[in-house]
């Protein structure tokens, strides 16, 4: 026995197919945990807003005669501040942005002892980091950024 489709009966079944394929990656994107999304910022609308600010504390790092430099050492990522500045004057945050998981991010305030700071091996994960540095010197404001693979 020989099954007969007409034309319209295989377009319907083919769109059919073709729907139930795509609604199958819909459904993983939204309700199977390994393939779990987020947004990089929750407040992007605010952050677009203050961007402008930000290209401005770039724009005077780069100004200054050496900016922070960022060095992997055998204890962790050595964050190295300009010399031209008393390290006692130096405030401000470092922030670790782990874009894969959002879990491991981190922000620690910049307290000096030196010139340098050290994030230890063991807070940091092997793999790709945003750094950004947000440091004061008196009421000048400056901010470093780079992506990194540690």
């Amino acid at each position: 026995m020989k099954i007969k489709i007409s034309w319209p009966a295989g377009i319907i079944i083919a769109m059919s197919a073709f729907m139930l394929f795509i609604l199958s990656f819909v459904i993983r994107a939204a309700f199977i945990p390994q393939y779990e999304h987020h947004l990089v910022s929750e407040d992007y609308y605010k952050d677009e807003l203050n961007y402008q600010g930000e290209i401005d504390k770039l724009n005077r790092g780069i100004e200054l005669k050496e900016n922070v430099y960022l060095k992997k050492v055998d204890d962790g990522l050595l964050i190295v501040f300009p010399k031209e500045f008393n390290f006692k004057t130096i405030s401000g945050t470092i922030k670790m942005q782990r874009l894969s998981n959002d879990k491991i991010d981190f922000n620690v305030p910049i307290k000096l002892a030196s010139n340098e700071f050290l994030i230890q091996d063991k807070d940091l994960v092997t793999g790709r980091w945003d750094v950004k540095i947000e440091w004061n010197v008196g009421e000048n404001a400056y901010m470093f950024k780079e992506k990194i693979m540690y």
